[in-house]
């Protein structure tokens, strides 16, 4: 454990220090970027508007029944800014990219393509692992906006269309300026932009490290995705702690 931990942790300084040369590598990045941003909005609407419609759709009753209904726009509002968004776009982002970051890397890693790479002379931690991170860490946060924006979106409409709740959109967003300012929603996008980091060193660093032909791919992105949703959850409460003075 503490063995990958070390590696992990110089595998990521070792990206930072190369990131004067992300120049080199744009066309890369874009092409992750396309794939990590463009290529999940569908599921992340989905994802988040029905978040926000759960919620909504959990508190607004027991709310309603204390008098309190008018309160949910700020109890979705919040929630959906400081925690739901940043925590659940980052577990399917894990799924998704980083099994794929894993799978990548792990397979070049054992058809020795990883090898050849420095008998040329390129550094694989320029030419793989530094635009993957660039990538992540810059679609993750506008990820989480735009899942903010959705998720606020499905609650309201809840709020509205359930009976037992009917808030008007109206009521449902006054409420939510009142509570939600700009603060919270850059709370919620700082901890996706520390989980992009998380999951992108991580997945990396399993497909570096793979071995043992497809079943160790396997294994690798496993371990990858598992280890970067543990982190994420982790990370989230000390983040958290910290945020909160």
């Amino acid at each position: 454990m503490f063995q990958n931990i070390g590696e992990i942790a110089l595998l990521f300084w070792r990206t930072v220090l190369a990131l004067p040369l992300i120049w080199r590598q744009r066309a890369k990045v874009l092409d992750q970027f396309h794939e990590i941003g463009n290529a999940s909005l569908l599921m992340v609407a989905v994802l988040s508007f029905f978040l926000g419609g759960v919620i909504a759709l959990q508190t607004g009753p027991v709310l309603a029944e204390r008098g309190l209904h008018s309160a949910i726009g700020g109890l979705v509002g919040i929630s959906m800014a400081k925690e739901l968004a940043p925590i659940m776009m980052s577990i399917l982002i894990a799924g998704r990219i980083g099994s794929a970051f894993a799978a990548e890397i792990g397979s070049m890693r054992v058809y020795q393509e990883i090898d050849a790479l420095r008998t040329m002379n390129i550094n694989p931690v320029h030419f793989l692992v530094m635009p993957r991170l660039v990538a992540i860490a810059i679609g993750l946060p506008m990820l989480v906006t735009f899942a903010i924006l959705v998720g606020w979106l499905g609650g309201a409409t809840v709020a509205q269309v359930t009976t037992q709740i009917d808030v008007p959109f109206e009521s449902f967003f006054e409420n939510m300026k009142n509570v939600v300012g700009i603060s919270e929603v850059l709370h919620g996008v700082f901890k996706s932009f520390c989980f992009a980091w998380i999951i992108g060193v991580v997945s990396c660093h399993q497909g570096l490290t793979t071995r043992g032909g497809p079943r160790g791919i396997g294994r690798s992105v496993t371990k990858a995705v598992v280890n970067s949703i543990v982190l994420i959850v982790l990370f989230d409460y000390v983040l958290t702690r910290l945020l909160l003075h």
